[in-house]
């Protein structure tokens, strides 16, 4: 069957019901039951979603040098990106900065 996936409506009742309710049988019978109902509701209300595919300039505009924005910077130029990082204050770094020492390694954070 080649079934478009804008219709596919999950249920997880392992981990919604079976795990929540191992010791109450009936009761994870129950919210099982109630899952499959509302999900087989929504999917009667889905419709086909259009795919469009466009081209990707790779450039990247980073806001914040703190650890995340740099972590972030180089993640995307190893991958191609330009990267236009942008920071408020004179240095980069955010709250790392104002360590002297990190750990586990003990090296200076700047």
């Amino acid at each position: 069957m080649n079934m478009d996936p804008s219709y596919l409506e999950f249920v997880n009742i392992r981990e919604h019901s079976s795990f929540v309710h191992r010791n109450d049988k009936p009761g994870a019978q129950k919210v099982a039951e109630d899952a499959i109902r509302s999900a087989v509701a929504r999917a009667s209300t889905l419709e086909k979603i259009l795919v469009k595919k466009v081209d990707v300039t790779k450039k990247s505009l980073i806001i914040g040098g703190g650890v995340a924005g740099l972590t972030a910077a180089i993640d995307l130029a190893d991958q191609g990106f330009d990267v236009h990082l942008v920071e408020k204050t004179p240095t980069i770094g955010g709250k790392m900065a104002m360590l002297d020492r990190t750990f586990p390694t003990d090296d200076c954070s700047i």
